[in-house]
């Protein structure tokens, strides 16, 4: 049968803006100078992940030939990638993800560049049950785990996980298990809703955004990511603006309305973050890997843990310096490693990560 021919999707303006629009960034094999001009501006390509400070990453893990290691979080790859060069062809490295859409992927991108089974696998897993991993397959010499969400779940409109893209409200990083986030606020009491923006986000208005979303779900259920960001704008429309805001926007309604613009998007952002937590319940998910992740190393081995929030850095620094007390980590950083300014001027999405590596003892 004769294939129907397909016209590209066509997209009003001089630059595409819509995700299924970027028909030239979702192929970089094919359209490379187009996205390495997108790179090039300081901006991620749609449907694609740049990796994040992968030479410190390499300078704490230190990778030699022959070694076996865990990318705990396989992403786009890019970690994977550079750790698969350092091995030079001896050694073995496995990759996990939870997430089917992604992994596959990626694990062609990787299979592309001739990596074959014998030195790089794939498992669709959670990183949580690296104990399970360790034990089938001994124990690593190097660990990585990248605590961030993927570029490439982020611009997906279909997957739900920001307010600034029309989808369905989702945020599940497995979309083939448990609740969507949609399903989550149909059910939560404000009380525990407030908690959870406030533990999981640090939200100053986390009362006045549970008690709106409560109130009026019944009339206006929340269904979508533009659901909920109005629904967050309408809690936070009679707020009274920071001082700091307020100071900079003087008596002038203009500034006025752009500085609760600022403010509502802020919320937006750090409830879509809560709410993605909370229903992956990547804080137990994170507690449980730090568990385990000592059992799992060889002894000498080294783990390095990005992180992208502080409560996520809480959990790791407190978890690496018990350890280190008990003798069990030879050394741990001491101070957090950020990015260098030239890359987050080229990846924004950089700006909050923070690196915490740990070696275990020898003995």
């Amino acid at each position: 049968m004769e294939q129907q021919h397909k016209r590209r999707i066509h997209y009003s303006g001089k630059y595409p803006r819509r995700f299924e629009e970027k028909y030239k960034e979702l192929n970089p094999e094919k359209y490379g100078d187009e996205v390495a001009h997108v790179i090039a501006k300081g901006n991620t390509p749609a449907g694609m992940h740049i990796p994040i400070m992968v030479d410190e990453i390499l300078e704490v893990l230190a990778i030699k030939p022959g070694e076996r290691g865990f990318d705990a979080t396989l992403g786009y790859g890019g970690h994977t990638s550079a750790m698969l060069e350092k091995l030079e062809g001896k050694g073995h490295l496995i990759s996990g993800d939870i997430d089917p859409i992604e992994s596959k992927k990626t694990e062609a991108r990787i299979r592309a560049k001739g990596f074959s089974e014998a030195i790089w696998e794939l498992r669709n897993m959670n990183f949580c049950q690296i104990d399970e991993l360790a034990r089938e397959v001994g124990p690593f010499d190097f660990i990585l785990a990248d605590l961030g969400v993927s570029s490439m779940q982020i611009d997906n409109p279909e997957r739900g996980f920001t307010y600034k893209s029309e989808g369905p409200l989702d945020l599940r990083l497995n979309p083939e298990a448990g609740i969507t986030a949609a399903e989550r606020l149909r059910d939560i009491d404000e009380y525990e809703l407030e908690g959870l923006l406030q533990e999981n986000a640090d939200e100053p208005y986390a009362a006045e955004i549970a008690r709106y979303i409560v109130k009026t779900r019944r009339r206006r259920p929340i269904k979508t990511t533009k659901d909920l960001h109005e629904a967050i704008g309408q809690a936070l429309s009679k707020v009274k603006l920071p001082r700091e805001m307020a100071e900079r926007a003087g008596y002038s309604t203009k500034k006025q309305a752009l500085a609760r613009a600022e403010l509502i998007k802020k919320s937006s952002a750090r409830v879509f973050q809560a709410l993605r937590i909370d229903i992956n319940h990547e804080y137990e998910v994170l507690y449980e890997f730090m568990e385990k992740l000592p059992d799992a190393l060889a002894p000498g081995g080294r783990a390095a843990i990005l992180t992208f929030h502080s409560g996520e850095d809480r959990i790791v620094k407190k978890a690496f310096k018990a350890f280190h007390q008990q003798g069990i980590y030879a050394d741990i950083a001491q101070d957090v490693i950020r990015p260098t300014r030239e890359e987050c001027y080229r990846n924004s999405r950089a700006h909050s990560t923070k690196l915490r590596w740990a070696v275990k003892s020898e003995e």
